[in-house]
């Protein structure tokens, strides 16, 4: 009888324990890490940096203005060298403009064309693999008819927040992060701006791994309390990715947000932006949609964390800070008075500058005139990512920069 039950008590040690394992290797599922064969060891490092943008037709440059690839093409690029598998986290998918809207609008055309090269994955022998926070989108159901897997995140359910990262992962070889969502509007109404890096399987596993932890949270109403080692970072600021960018040394690694979301060794965007305007030496220039550093709770509150640094970069290192900021219907008037604040800082004080313009005509202000996305604490609920690149010059220290992809 005593035999009996101590073998029912280590049999029922043995399943305990074999389902904590199966609990541990399952808390995020991780599809297919090496069916490529690139891993940490035999990526490449040697990669091409392309910088993408979307001006609004009713915008145009000075003369001596530089203009970047359109981000339309950049995308198409992007699906020219798709062989195996396309992943896209976007916040929304609205490509498919109205008759009404083309008609006013030419541009919108674009973003049809877009949808269709995606529905054509499929007949070339090319997964398309999609994770969104949106559930109720007619692009997404199109696009799961032409054989894509669309994967919901309930970021509502998770958060309380909402899903705003924005970046495409080709093979893991090919990577696209920037401001714009799979939204026509994106690419002929709004101001865009993003890097294409390409031949850069390190870069691209590391934010493959970002996509495969959205792609695991489908229809999850709870953050698991611990993540599959294959969603730790490869790199971070403490271990950057030493790589060459267009021929120049540099290094770089991808953030993430919020913290819930951030598994071991991931450094989070706030951490990232911080410390690019801290190792800032000569100049800072900020494209953002609000400049509005307060938390929205019962009562508001003054975030502090990235407009103090701004504020100590020009008055402690004379650091010289252009603002670029957009200016619409839904403009917070108090956006103005931080504005004010910062420009106040410089009065009567030599070597202190600072620009602010506003992208929007029909917005009149008496400071003159500078779009990223917004200082302000979203990133505590709302997911995002950020790469930072630092540019090592051959007789200078090192230049930071930051992309800060995060949406209001």
């Amino acid at each position: 009888m005593k035999s009996q039950q101590k073998c029912i008590m280590i049999f029922a040690l043995v399943c305990c324990f074999a389902v904590l394992v199966a609990l541990i290797f399952s808390a995020v599922d991780v599809w297919g890490e090496d069916l490529d064969g690139i891993t940490e060891e035999n990526c490449n490092k040697n990669c091409r940096v392309v910088l993408v943008e979307n001006i609004p037709e009713d915008i145009s440059y000075f003369d001596n203005g530089t203009a970047h690839l359109p981000l339309s093409v950049g995308l198409y690029n992007l699906l020219d060298k798709a062989i195996r598998v396309v992943e896209i986290v976007s916040p929304l998918w609205l490509l498919n403009s109205s008759d009404y809207e083309s008609s006013f609008q030419p541009a919108a055309k674009q973003g049809r064309a877009l949808l269709s090269r995606l529905q054509g994955l499929k007949a070339r022998g090319v997964q398309l693999k999609i994770s969104s926070g949106m559930v109720d989108s007619t692009e997404l159901r199109m696009l799961a008819i032409h054989g894509a897997e669309v994967h919901y995140v309930n970021m509502t359910a998770l958060t309380k927040g909402h899903l705003l990262s924005s970046f495409w992962v080709v093979d893991r070889r090919h990577i696209y992060i920037g401001s714009a969502s799979m939204d026509w509007r994106s690419l002929a109404t709004r101001k865009e701006l993003g890097v294409m890096v390409y031949n850069c399987s390190c870069l691209a596993l590391d934010l493959h791994r970002v996509f495969s932890l959205y792609w695991g949270l489908q229809y999850r109403d709870f953050i698991p309390s611990f993540w599959s080692k294959r969603l730790f970072a490869l790199f971070n600021k403490h271990k950057p990715l030493e790589l060459t960018l267009n021929s120049t040394k540099a290094r770089a690694y991808i953030s993430s947000s919020p913290d819930v979301f951030i598994p071991k060794d991931r450094s989070n965007d706030l951490e990232a932006i911080s410390w690019v305007i801290q190792e800032a030496r000569h100049f800072i220039y900020i494209s953002i949609i609000d400049y509005l550093p307060l938390v929205s709770s019962s009562a508001l509150k003054y975030w502090s964390r990235i407009d103090g640094l701004i504020r100590e970069a020009l008055i402690l290192r004379k650091v010289r800070v252009r603002l670029l900021i957009s200016c619409w219907e839904k403009t917070q008037p108090l956006t103005f008075n931080f504005i004010w604040s910062l420009r106040s800082l410089c009065m009567e004080q030599a070597n202190c500058s600072l620009e602010a313009v506003s992208t929007r005509s029909h917005c009149t202000t008496v400071f003159t005139t500078l779009e990223t996305h917004f200082i302000s604490p979203c990133c505590t609920s709302c997911v995002s990512v950020c790469v930072c690149v630092c540019v090592r010059r051959s007789s200078s220290t090192p230049e930071c920069r930051g992309m800060a992809v995060s949406r209001e």
